[in-house]
């Protein structure tokens, strides 16, 4: 097994270590104090030494088989780093140096004698830079005011020569019992003494120079993932000064990701992705306020949050501290960036890096991920690339919460998304189908708009807009942002209290007597709009012909030569995601087929107004999976040639009455079509006779005879 030394001062240190032991590589870590190893996790293949050792010691400690010697020392350990080259000068192991990359501040002061650049008190987050701690203390001893030091105890008698200067400080040092013996040696006591471990977040800072009316903060110039850029963040947030030791030249060294792929090669070892990546879908269900327990804790392990803004602002509270948050839902967006932080291993240090070396995100969504969410097509997107460490984690939907909050159940209840649906008429033809056949409706829609126009298809309904029926009491309450602090639930849903607000919607649309709805065409020819002018299939017939069209759930029909409507209206009848296209060029049909579309409330009709073929070219429509043909003006080979290139797939059924229509149709079947398949035409003849009354008799009135053809591609 491949072994690597490692001499840790920094968090980059503790991370290698780290992530080399996820790819099998055992793991010396050499650390200068018990803080050191206490700061570093328990893990298999990584063995911690505590103590500082001089360039003999080091020379044999890398006598025993290392595949390569990384300095992940602090950036100001510069005598440690000496020692360490010193120690493989006659050995044939690589040295490789891990260097932060350093933040560097334009608005700056260089002192290199500690000179005073004017008033400090009013350093409005001014930054001033010095070559070493003398020169720094020296120009702390002319200011007045607090001093915040976080440049550790080592250094920290230089900056209590000065009695007077030693009595204005606060340092922050780690929780170490040496460290707090060496503050209490210089003369720092009781409150002057912040003992705490990072990493130190900006608000963290800010609360800090609050607490002790701090005027100046100190600090090294400690690079990356050191919290030196949340320390000048904070200073210039609260208008105090930051003095800035050691701004020499950047660290000669590779970057934390330059170190760790060049180790994975000369161990000929790798990473998986599956291994260091662990994604959790979050479904926050109303509010951020009703996230599960478990929902929470991941929450909170995530380094990296994705979510539409109103998702991160609501769940804040339970967003972890320093998490990198993308205001993204889509998985073209999301999964570039995980990449990103994946690939520069080192931003897992500030994203999501924990203890085991994996980058943890989390993606949330509104309400349950179960429920009209896209977690499901990002998990499928997730897995595509590679991502199989997905957990999905539910939430409260509105509709339960919803439920829940009127005292309804919904077990047995319709549940319907409009919600950014942009076919309005589909959204109306599902609502009002929902509607009319159940006692209960819950609606997800986007916002205002939409919670008028349910109101409005329901007046429809309640007006008898939707032919034979008789509808009892129809009534809609809404939820406005459930969960959230002005959530309102009002009935009606066009209430005054809500009535001109834009929001999140939710609906519950209750019915007291609902249809039982129609399963098979058959509707009575007397309860169409006709004109003798303009010929109707008749129901007999058109119910033989719906039967041919072989129509499935979420069809497209076209109806071509489509006259009163009536074709058109009864395959849409049998299901709202039916959607039928009817084509008509006789403009009396044409005002005939719009009122049938509104007399049975069938939205999800589309009436074209044109000639066929040429209007089947109209922009926007969907290709046909069946299709209808009542008339053709002549032009039946062209409209069939035309269908089968939008769907060679598409059954077509035609009526016919003449036997020259016959001989066209099928002589369609005695020639192969373009690209050389099949044709297979069947015929049934079908002729009607109905009983008519005559007075105090009954007579047998006949139809004239039709035939009914379906043509398939085989």
């Amino acid at each position: 097994m491949a072994k690597v030394l490692i001499y840790s001062g920094t968090t980059e240190g503790r991370m290698l270590a780290q992530q080399l032991a996820q790819a099998g590589i055992e793991c010396d870590v050499h650390v200068a104090t018990e803080y050191g190893q206490i700061v570093m996790p328990q893990l298999d293949r990584v063995n911690v030494h505590v103590g500082r050792l001089d360039a003999n010691e080091m020379y044999e400690a890398a006598r025993n088989g290392y595949a390569a010697v990384v300095d992940a020392t602090h950036p100001f350990a510069t005598e440690v780093s000496a020692n360490i080259r010193k120690s493989l000068e006659t050995l044939d192991v690589p040295y490789i140096r891990l260097a932060r990359k350093m933040n560097i501040v334009t608005d700056t002061t260089q002192e290199n004698e500690g000179g005073n650049t004017g008033n400090r008190n009013s350093g409005n987050g001014h930054v001033r830079y010095f070559a070493d701690y003398e020169s720094c203390a020296a120009a702390l001893e002319s200011t007045d005011g607090n001093i915040l030091l976080t440049t550790g105890s080592k250094e920290l008698g230089i900056f209590c020569n000065d009695g007077k200067l030693c009595e204005r400080l606060y340092v922050r040092v780690l929780p170490g019992q040496d460290n707090i013996a060496l503050c209490e040696a210089a003369g720092i006591r009781g409150k002057q003494i912040i003992a705490m471990q990072g990493p130190f977040s900006t608000e963290m800072n800010t609360a800090l120079i609050n607490q002790f009316s701090i005027k100046y903060i100190v600090t090294k110039a400690s690079g990356e993932h050191s919290g030196f850029a949340e320390k000048l963040e904070a200073a210039r947030n609260c208008g105090i000064e930051a003095f800035v030791i050691g701004m020499q030249a950047e660290d000669k060294g590779l970057s934390y990701d330059e170190v760790l792929k060049r180790i994975l090669r000369i161990c000929n070892a790798k990473i998986k992705s599956d291994e260091t990546v662990r994604i959790s879908l979050i479904g926050i269900g109303v509010s951020g306020r009703t996230l599960t327990g478990e929902a929470q804790e991941a929450l909170n392990n995530a380094g990296l949050v994705f979510g539409a803004g109103r998702m991160l602002d609501s769940a804040s509270a339970y967003i972890g501290r320093g998490a990198a948050c993308y205001p993204y839902y889509m998985a073209k967006d999301i999964i570039p960036v995980i990449k990103r932080y994946e690939n520069d291993t080192a931003g897992m240090l500030t994203a999501g890096g924990d203890m085991s070396g994996s980058l943890n995100a989390a993606v949330l969504f509104s309400g349950d991920t179960g429920f009209y969410s896209g977690a499901a097509k990002l998990k499928e997107a997730l897995e595509a690339e590679g991502y199989t460490r997905v957990t999905i984690y539910p939430g409260i939907s509105s509709v339960s919460y919803l439920a829940a909050a009127t005292g309804n159940a919904w077990q047995n209840a319709k549940l319907l998304s409009i919600h950014g649906m942009s076919d309005k008429r589909r959204a109306e033809a599902l609502v009002k189908d929902a509607v009319r056949c159940n006692e209960r409706t819950f609606v997800l829609v986007s916002g205002r708009d939409d919670v008028q126009r349910v109101s409005a298809w329901v007046s429809d309904i309640k007006a008898g807009c939707s032919g034979d029926s008789v509808m009892g009491s129809i009534r809609i309450i809404a939820g406005y942002n459930l969960g959230y602090d002005d959530e309102k639930i009002t009935e009606p849903a066009t209430s005054g209290d809500i009535a001109g607000q834009n929001g999140l919607y939710t609906l519950l649309i209750l019915n007291d007597r609902p249809e039982r709805k129609r399963l098979v065409p058959g509707i009575c020819d007397e309860e169409f709009r006709r004109d003798m002018k303009v010929p109707m299939t008749k129901k007999e017939i058109r119910v033989a012909a719906i039967s041919s069209l072989e129509i499935r759930s979420g069809a497209v029909v076209y109806d071509i030569g489509s006259g009163t409507g009536s074709i058109a209206v009864e395959c849409a009848m049998l299901s709202p995601d039916i959607k039928v296209y009817a084509f008509e060029c006789n403009e009396k049909a044409q005002k005939l087929l719009r009122e049938n579309i509104e007399r049975f409330g069938t939205a999800n009709v589309y009436p074209v107004d044109g000639m066929a073929p040429e209007v089947l070219d109209t922009e926007g429509l969907e290709p046909p999976t069946n299709v209808f043909i009542g008339g053709s003006k002549g032009q039946l080979e062209a409209i069939v040639e035309k269908v089968w290139k939008l769907n060679p797939e598409a059954v077509i059924v035609i009526s016919a009455v003449t036997l020259e229509t016959l001989a066209r149709i099928t002589g369609l079947a005695e020639k192969s079509t373009d690209d050389g398949h099949n044709v297979r035409c069947e015929v049934v003849q079908m002729q009607v006779n109905q009983v008519r009354q005559a007075g105090s008799y009954h007579m047998m009135q006949g139809t004239n005879p039709v035939f009914l053809c379906v043509l398939k591609r085989v």
